[in-house]
């Protein structure tokens, strides 16, 4: 798998510091990208008409987030450390990033697909799209500027995706029961 990752990695790795424009759009993506998604997020899980609604909705995301992010991202960042490109290969990378940090999987990758399958599974679905494309550009950005290997922010996309199928399942599961 390395040897793919490798090849992946200097495909979209090599066109950084070429232009200075792209390398700002790569900055951006990699590093900025999220806030603006996690300020739409906010409105959008607050957007229910009940009380009831917004409560669901903030506990449904949070525990998304909170089974990708916080738990099984750490826990595969504990059991399986991977050392970044920039410390593998030696160079400087176009963000500010821990080089003692495990690189697998990739921690915004599992929260801000974590964040867009939620809003999917919420029933937001054109909004869950427009995450997915954003959240895609940011890990494609986040190879290209140089702190993760194609490998990483694959395996975060699925975390975020196995929590958030759980999560809804069991939700859903529990709702249908009780009724």
């Amino acid at each position: 798998m390395f040897s793919l990752d490798l090849k992946i990695f200097n495909l979209i790795h090599q066109l950084a510091g070429h232009n200075r424009l792209i390398d700002l759009l790569g900055i951006f993506f990699a590093d900025y990208s999220g806030y603006i998604i996690a300020l739409i997020a906010i409105f959008l899980i607050f957007s229910s008409k009940t009380i009831k609604g917004n409560i669901y909705n903030l506990a449904f995301v949070s525990l998304v987030l909170l089974i990708s992010r916080g738990i099984i991202s750490e826990t595969l960042r504990f059991f399986l450390p991977r050392v970044r490109p920039f410390v593998r290969l030696g160079f400087t990378p176009l963000i500010s990033q821990s080089a003692t940090e495990s690189s697998m999987p990739s921690g915004h990758m599992a929260f801000f697909f974590g964040l867009s399958f939620a809003l999917y599974f919420l029933g937001k679905k054109t909004w869950s799209y427009v995450f997915m494309a954003v959240s895609l550009l940011m890990g494609i950005a986040r190879i290209f500027v140089g702190v993760h290997w194609p490998g990483d922010i694959l395996a975060g996309i699925v975390i975020a995706f196995v929590s958030a199928f759980i999560v809804n399942w069991t939700l859903v599961t529990k709702k249908s029961q009780i009724q």
